[in-house]
């Protein structure tokens, strides 16, 4: 039952108030009153529902029950926001494909033979919107807001507001797609270039990449250019130094798994390296180290090159603000994260790892670049640069699966450095470094040692024989700190930006020292700069300048950081601006409910490692969306560890090799997939040290003598088979179930792909059709936004014998200290992007059950109702034979190449004209366009759409029939600028009018492409990947 009474809410309050500060109650209460908060219900609304009719029953006055129960109903429920048909478009929708139900319509569109026989149960679900923050924020509250030093490579962070509320909390900047259409995409290549800047800039290596997952990811995928940059395949020994992040060697000897590679963990100055022949590919060290030490590297530079491998150092990017970059003393690869640039912690993630390397290795760079091109008037243009070398579209020949990354957090960490410039970096690099400084003073005189000499911001400090390292965390926790836990004898801090004199004092006294003597120490014992301290060993300062470019140098008041902002969003076409109709993509709505929590500060301002009884809400938020993930896919088990879907991919096809290692069967290495399969899936089949063997497709379908051919000649060897569900082609498959038959029969395991699980949920399940593994794009069917190319989250789901061999982590482990899982762990936090966890979370308790079955349902719909309207004008290349497609549809644009020139990229960029993004192009068919339009679009905008693609086919009919050159036209001259239609000259056979408002409704609302079309092949040729020239910017 519901309760508004104050006096309930005061109980509430509390409660609550026994494990909170003071100043975290006043928190909490003024939330409560901002939010209108409710008491949580305990159960829900179905559960509420059934109750009040089994009542109704038994009093046997239905209707009058019923009547008040829709009278006192919530008016804010989800539903009916998040889908964007009403019901009247509904029924008229329905009317044109020829149907009297949704349930008739989804009974031709899904096979009856995989349909779920009872409907889908989620625990707890269909909240109101106001009532599930107030949920929510009741389990936020178990989380315990400590303020931690632990370090391992996360420090807090001071996010400047006008970044965290005009980038982070903007829609306009987190429902951007992966800027795949540059010219729609120029203020987020922008800033993503200036992230490639500062990256490049701090390590001195001059090619870096647009951000990876997290840095021990970005570690093995240093760890695979080591190896393929090594002209002999001998050269597969990778030594890490034992003082690297626990964390990335984890994921490191993951990573070389898949690969054959041997890791050798060693104190890099006693390791022979001599001894390892001409075996070594490569050396990884920690730049300071993790506990804080800041070695000289250059002897060790040396001697990995003399030994014929790669040195790659993993570096703290702040500390490179006033230390010697990577790149002069000899690194060839840097890797780090950036989150300590204005990212919060989130309980480790999502952040946005670096990987800088020199020109040798640029082309073997994992993820994307930004590059530097030209448009069609030679204007500067930014775009995706050597796309064809993104690994994942090598496939079966790549060497990384990376395809989504954290492009909305290097967009932050980026624009944090715009905002501070370099004189800003610098001064909050200087003050930690003075903070630490302090706090080695104090320590040191209340009789503790201070064991790392050198140091940026972290000390290990070994403890006084008159106390224990327990002793000292005690008084710490007392406090509500939070610090490292190394052993018995000895304890670990960082420092970080966010410190203040008085938690310095609490620092102090934590170790038994005089607080009152800290102004008395600063001034005695201090260097005022990094430059100047003892404590930074000589030869290792910076040097130079640093973000001397004009871009750091120019918004440094809040205004014009705003406007800075404000003016690159601007140049964006997001999911504010019109429909995403990307096919495979699921670009739905990112509701406000779904991500206003993120940045609660019991999500945001948590470490990754901090003790397990500081985090029961994140426990609980996570464990009732694994249980709701498993019910969702009809499998047993979850972990939300991987923090990409390409990253659950991997996880799964993991798990399954450890399954058949601990049945004897680690020869299994055969994985077959379907030539139609994203990229992705071969990459990661390579990634798990799984051999490729594609399987044929027949006109849309999977070909299942081929699949059945190919399982029983592999059959000793069969490890699983990658099935993408629906198919990429857009159809419910008929014959999967018995695709799935076919590879348990020869001895495999059965691996689904996730990225179409938005016209499965309430209808169908991997689990139900026999899948073993699944994973989940939560940044797909889930809700979380895509941020212009991540943070994405991909969850795998398992059925019982695969349970065991899920991800562990070294944070994870049981009471006796032993690991919870034997199987390395993929990511390097042990929940991975958790600090997003709050929108999927949100979204399946929103919706529940019913809700999300309805979704699917309008998915199919609203794909179906696009592709008959679009029918007599396109061909729509595959349906099932009742002429239905899934939830998204290909157009087959083949024939105009021939009978006017057009190819699928003019169609693409005639669609900016119309103020859409294109949707997706040339894949899986190639020169044909994959349009998904989501549940939530409503029949106005897919309207829109289809009256755009309409138009253009008239457009494409003139080239046809001869009234417009085939060489001078409204398409191959697409998109049109403001800058091209307001130029005097008019050199085209069409009007400005025509080129600018194709359609009457443009003039009330029109998004604009900032450039022309940008010449990709000039920026290949001509590779810049850095902020241009100052000259450019005069």
């Amino acid at each position: 039952m519901l309760t508004r009474s104050s006096a309930s809410k005061a109980q509430a309050i509390v409660r609550l108030s026994g494990a909170m500060t003071r100043p975290a109650l006043a928190t909490t209460m003024v939330r409560a009153a901002l939010l209108h908060t409710l008491k949580p219900r305990q159960a829900s609304a179905a559960a509420v529902a059934e109750a009040s009719t089994s009542a109704t029953t038994a009093t046997g006055d239905a209707s009058a029950v019923a009547s008040a129960q829709k009278a006192l109903a919530p008016l804010d429920t989800f539903l009916r926001r998040h889908v964007g048909p009403r019901d009247s478009d509904v029924e008229a929708m329905l009317q044109a494909l020829g149907f009297k139900s949704l349930d008739e319509m989804v009974s031709a569109a899904v096979p009856d033979s995989i349909r779920l026989p009872e409907p889908l149960t989620i625990n707890d679900g269909e909240y109101p919107e106001r009532e599930l923050l107030a949920k929510l924020k009741v389990i936020a509250t178990q989380n315990k807001v400590y303020r931690s030093f632990i370090g391992t490579g996360y420090t807090d962070t001071v996010v400047p507001p006008v970044i965290l509320r005009n980038v982070l909390e903007n829609p306009g900047w987190y429902t951007q797609y992966t800027p795949y259409q540059p010219e729609i995409s120029q203020g987020r290549l922008e800033s993503l270039l200036n992230f490639q800047t500062v990256i490049s800039d701090l390590t001195g290596l001059p090619a870096a990449n647009a951000s990876l997952l997290d840095e021990g990811t970005a570690a093995g995928e240093a760890l695979v250019v080591c190896l393929n940059g090594s002209r002999k395949r001998t050269r597969n020994i990778f030594f890490a130094d034992k003082n690297c992040h626990p964390q990335t060697l984890a994921v490191l000897k993951t990573r070389a798994e898949g690969f054959g590679a041997e890791i050798v963990v060693g104190d890099y100055k006693t390791f022979d390296f001599s001894a390892l022949g001409d075996r070594l590919s490569g050396a990884l060290v920690s730049y300071p180290d993790t506990y804080g030490t800041i070695g000289d590297y250059k002897a060790l530079a040396n001697t990995v090159h003399e030994q014929g491998g790669q040195l790659v150092v993993a570096a703290d990017l702040m500390s490179l603000a006033v230390l010697q970059p990577p790149g002069e003393f000899g690194a060839d690869i840097a890797i780090g994260n950036s989150q300590r640039f204005g990212v919060p912690l989130g309980y480790g993630g999502p952040h946005a790892a670096f990987f800088a390397t020199t020109m040798a290795n640029q082309r073997r760079v994992p993820g994307r670049i930004i590059g530097v091109s030209r448009d069609t008037d030679g204007n500067r243009a930014y775009r995706l640069a050597l796309q064809t070398r993104e690994q994942h579209i090598r496939r079966e020949k790549a060497s990384s699966n990376i395809c989504t990354a954290q492009a909305l957090l290097a967009n932050m960490s980026a624009m944090y450095a715009v905002y501070h410039g370099p004189e800003g970096i610098k001064a909050i690099a200087d003050r930690i470094h003075r903070f630490t400084q302090a706090l080695a003073t104090a320590v040191t005189a209340a009789g503790h040692t201070v064991e790392n000499p050198s140091y940026f911001d972290t000390l290990r400090i070994r403890v006084a024989e008159s106390t224990t390292a327990a002793e000292i965390h005690a008084r710490a926790d007392e406090r509500q700190i939070n610090l490292r836990r190394i052993d018995a004898a000895t304890v670990g801090i960082t420092l970080d930006e966010a410190v203040t004199r008085d938690e310095l004092a609490q620092l102090v006294e934590v170790f038994g020292g005089n607080s009152a003597d800290i102004e008395a120490v600063v001034a005695t014992s201090v260097a005022a700069t990094a430059a100047e301290s003892s404590a930074i060993p000589e030869g290792l300062t910076r040097q130079g300048a640093i973000l001397s470019h004009p871009i750091f140098n120019r918004y440094h008041s809040e205004t014009e950081m705003l406007r800075y902002i404000t003016q690159l969003q601007n140049k964006d076409l997001s999911l504010a601006n019109a429909m995403i109709p990307l096919g495979s993509c699921t670009m739905k709505l990112n509701a406000t409910t779904e991500l206003i929590p993120i940045t609660w500060p019991e999500f945001s301002q948590i470490h990754p490692f901090a003790p397990r009884e500081q985090t029961h809400g994140y426990a609980k938020m996570i464990r009732d969306l694994e249980e709701d993930l498993a019910a969702i896919t009809g499998m047993d088990a979850t972990t939300v560890q991987p923090n990409s879907g390409a990253q659950g991919e991997y996880a799964g096809l993991r798990a399954i090799r450890a399954f058949q290692a601990s049945k004897g069967e680690a020869h299994r290495n055969v994985c077959l997939v379907p030539e139609s399969a994203h990229g992705t899936n071969p990459a990661s089949a390579v990634m798990a040290g799984l051999k490729v063997v594609i399987v044929k497709c027949n006109k849309g379908t999977l070909d299942l003598v081929d699949l059945e051919a190919k399982a029983k000649k592999h059959a000793a060897a069969l490890s699983a088979v990658m099935i993408t569900y629906p198919s990429t082609f857009g159809v419910f498959e008929e014959g999967v179930v018995r695709a799935i038959e076919i590879v348990h029969e020869n001895g495999g395991q059965v691996y689904m792909d996730g990225a179409n699980m938005n016209a499965q949920v309430g209808l169908t399940s991997p689990g139900h059709m026999g899948a073993d593994v699944c994973h989940l794009n939560n940044h797909k069917t889930l809700a979380i936004p895509h941020g212009g190319g991540g943070p994405g989250v991909g969850p795998i789901c398992v059925k019982a014998h695969l349970a065991p061999f899920l991800p562990g982590h070294p944070e994870l482990v049981n009471a006796d200290g032993s690991p919870q899982s034997a199987v390395g762990p993929v990511s390097a936090a042990p929940y991975g992007s958790a600090g997003v966890l709050p929108v999927t979370w949100a979204y399946v308790k929103l919706l529940g059950a019913r809700g999300m079955t309805e979704v699917s349902k309008a998915a199919i719909l609203n794909a179906n109702y696009m592709a008959n309207r679009l029918r007599d004008h396109y061909s729509v290349l595959f349906t099932n034979d009742k002429g239905m497609c899934a939830h998204e549809f290909i157009l087959d644009t083949r024939v105009f190449g021939k009978s006017s020139g057009v190819q699928a990229i003019d169609i693409a960029k005639r669609l900016q004209d119309y103020g859409f993004h294109p949707p997706t192009m040339s894949w899986p068919v190639p020169n044909t366009i994959m349009v998904e339009p989501t549940e939530s679009e409503s029949k106005e905008e897919m309207d829109r759409f289809c009256d755009a693609l309409i138009a253009i086919r008239e457009e494409i009919r003139e080239i046809e029939d001869g009234n417009q050159p085939r060489d001078n036209n409204l398409l191959v001259n697409a998109p049109h600028t403001i800058a091209k239609v307001s130029k005097e000259d008019w050199p085209h056979p069409y009007s400005r009018q025509r080129a600018a408002y194709p359609l009457p409704t443009l003039k009330d609302r029109k998004f604009w492409p900032s450039v022309s079309r940008v010449d990709d092949a000039y920026g290949d040729l001509n590779l810049i990947c850095s902020c241009p020239p100052i000259e450019n910017y005069q």
